[in-house]
């Protein structure tokens, strides 16, 4: 049995203590309200933007997954959260009366600048141009920096329960490009949490893994698949002249695949097939 702190227990934080708490272990899930959090986890209330008191986190901690989501889409919001609240969680952390073992850091394929088509895996260079993934490189840096034996996982774009955007796109009619191609990675919430408890598991973990399904894919493909599993007309295609020539980037899963990983929705059918029946 481990003790598990799940930092910015949200959305996927939640789905992984859910797993965790059915494999026998003990967690516990940090977030600003409490309220809502799964059944037998017991709460941390804390605001990661904030220094945080040690008396407030358990006495003993095996395991941290800190995966938070900031308030907003803006650079203050994201160094905030992802940078600042790890250096303040890791204070807290680190100090005699704790023996950490493993710290998870949830970060993002948006750390990757390449754009045309390039595949990407773990030893590729990370050169983001938005703030966004040059703030999760940045603390990146401070989980692998830390005392804590650290890994990053990097997840591509989460669909899954709730998070029915690309759906709703379709249903509306949206564009996408075809000319040039734009290719387009995910996972769903469900592998997330799978991702996560896996590597909680393992013995030797790398360092960094992408977390990423089975099949980066042309978003027009997914995007007409969808329209005819939803019975509407298949997207628009935007002119050259619109679309411009960013095509994105293809995620590569191998390390987190040699690792023994199984994935449940191991391609966009799959995870969008189940999705889509759930879906009024």
């Amino acid at each position: 049995m481990r003790n598990v702190l799940i930092a910015g227990c949200g959305d996927v934080g939640c789905e992984l203590a859910i797993r965790l708490r059915a494999d026998g272990h003990d967690v516990w899930g940090l977030r600003r309200h409490v309220e809502n959090l799964p059944a037998g986890i017991m709460p941390v209330r804390c605001d990661l933007r904030e220094k945080i008191i040690p008396d407030l986190l358990p006495a003993q901690i095996d395991q941290v997954v800190f995966l938070p989501t900031p308030g907003s889409r803006d650079e203050t919001a994201y160094q905030s959260v992802f940078q600042q609240g790890l250096e303040h969680l890791l204070s807290a952390l680190e100090t005699e009366e704790r023996s950490v073992s493993r710290l998870v850091f949830v970060s993002s394929t948006s750390v990757y600048g390449q754009s045309a088509g390039e595949f990407v895996d773990e030893n590729t260079v990370t050169e983001p141009e938005a703030f966004s993934g040059r703030i999760l490189v940045e603390a990146e840096n401070v989980a692998r920096r830390c005392s804590i034996p650290s890994v990053v996982v990097r997840f591509a774009g989460i669909y899954g329960p709730g998070r029915n955007g690309l759906i709703n796109r379709v249903k509306s009619g949206a564009a996408c490009s075809e000319h040039p191609t734009h290719y387009t990675n995910r996972i769903h919430r469900d592998d997330c949490a799978g991702v996560l408890r896996h590597i909680l598991a393992l013995r030797c973990p790398a360092d960094t893994y992408l977390g990423v399904d089975d099949e980066p894919a042309d978003l027009c493909e997914v995007m007409d698949w969808m329209a005819s599993r939803l019975g509407v007309a298949k997207p628009p295609r935007r002119t050259r002249e619109d679309a411009g020539q960013f095509t994105g980037k293809r995620c590569r899963n191998t390390e987190l695949k040699a690792s023994g990983y199984r994935f449940e929705y191991r391609n966009y059918r799959l995870g969008y097939n189940d999705l889509l029946a759930r879906t009024p």
